[in-house]
């Protein structure tokens, strides 16, 4: 059967494979393997939201950090040599710190990390399996966090 006897479409088809070059080039391994859904279309388009919230937490730490550090500098300096007063004062500063906001949103991923991750049980503890080794779950900011990183 020569090439009148195709459609046009058979004629690029063959006309394509039985080219040295080609046009392009084969799929790796990773785009073969790739599972292909409408979801994970849709998902492509942004961060997931775990990942989002992981960011605003990590953010939001280190910014509380930076804000501790600077209070903690300012009163030392203001308290100068009176490591008592120092430490009376830094312990009613490290109670009325808030982590209201920041609480939140670790409460929500110590809720829904594991199913938006879509985690496996662990059959033995009954809880999701580890990340890594450890807990995905983050404790909350207290104050007593604050008075692990700094001292009074």
């Amino acid at each position: 059967m020569g090439e009148e006897g195709r459609d046009p479409a058979e004629r690029v088809i063959t006309r394509d494979l039985g080219r040295e070059e080609g046009i392009g080039r084969p799929l790796s391994t990773r785009a073969r393997q790739t599972i292909r859904s409408v979801e994970t279309y849709l998902k492509g388009g942004d961060l997931p939201r775990w990942m989002q919230r992981l960011r605003e937490i990590d953010r939001g730490i280190a910014a509380e950090r930076q804000h501790l550090a600077r209070a903690y500098r300012a009163l030392r300096r203001e308290c100068g040599h009176d490591a008592e007063q120092f430490a009376r004062r830094w312990l009613v500063l490290a109670r009325s710190w808030r982590f209201d906001h920041l609480n939140e949103l670790i409460g929500q991923h110590n809720d829904w990390y594991p199913i938006e991750r879509d985690l496996p049980m662990d059959p033995r503890t009954g809880d999701y399996v580890k990340v890594r080794g450890r807990s995905y779950r983050r404790p909350e900011l207290t104050p007593e966090w604050v008075l692990e990183r700094f001292p009074a």
